[in-house]
């Protein structure tokens, strides 16, 4: 995924009609993101401890973020974004509130709300406070791939989808996403999900599950 910075200052420059909804944090966070990547080579470089993808460009916003973690804590979280001047800027000020002063605990990190970030970034216009909701998932899903990663299964937070695997929390959405990514068999869906290596009694869910995907993706 890359990032158009240029596409999108161009689409906030053609909005300056609009300008005067955005506070002077929102301009700053827009024109000047924080702990954004802009390139696959940074990304490559970046040893993270989880990361989490949100959204998708087909259908409009679409977040990627990467989190490292030393002693509980987010020390350092970049990420890239297909989305609006909001998304951008609440973001990028998530990005800062989670590795100020040496790094946030991930505890804390949970707790953050969107609302929260609306209030550092000044407010947002009603219409777009959506979007300060994309930067929060990410991050939400990045902690939940370190937990995994980590093998903290008791950790794992599970909002909005079926828990598959009671074990390792494998969720429906996690399936899912292991379709989309090219897993179109049990054995690939498992090397990425770890899916039914402990709780074996999910295993035919698992593989009805790849089939629906496959027909709903793939129309196979």
């Amino acid at each position: 995924m890359k990032l158009n910075l240029e596409g999108e200052k161009k689409t906030h420059v053609e909005a300056k009609s609009e300008s005067w909804f955005y506070s002077p944090e929102v301009k700053e966070h827009f024109f000047h993101p924080k702990n954004i990547f802009t390139s696959e080579e940074e990304i490559k470089k970046f040893k993270a401890d989880g990361v989490g993808r949100v959204g998708s460009p087909a259908c409009g916003d679409m977040m990627e973020m990467w989190i490292k973690v030393k002693d509980d804590k987010i020390v350092e979280c970049k990420w890239m974004t297909f989305g609006c001047v909001s998304a951008i800027a609440s973001t990028s000020m998530l990005s800062v509130m989670v590795t100020e002063d040496g790094g946030m605990k991930i505890e804390n990190a949970l707790k953050i709300k969107p609302n929260d970030i609306i209030l550092k970034l000044g407010g947002l216009p009603k219409r777009k406070v959506h979007c300060s909701v994309l930067g929060d998932k990410a991050l939400r899903a990045a902690i939940n791939d370190y937990f995994k990663k980590s093998e903290q299964y008791d950790r794992i937070i599970v909002e909005d989808a079926k828990v598959i695997d009671k074990i390792l929390k494998v969720t429906d959405k996690d399936i899912e996403k292991a379709v989309l990514d090219g897993a179109l068999n049990f054995e690939e869906v498992q090397k990425k999900t770890k899916v039914g290596i402990h709780d074996k009694s999910c295993i035919p869910e698992v593989e009805e599950l790849i089939k629906f995907y496959k027909k709903k993706y793939f129309g196979e």
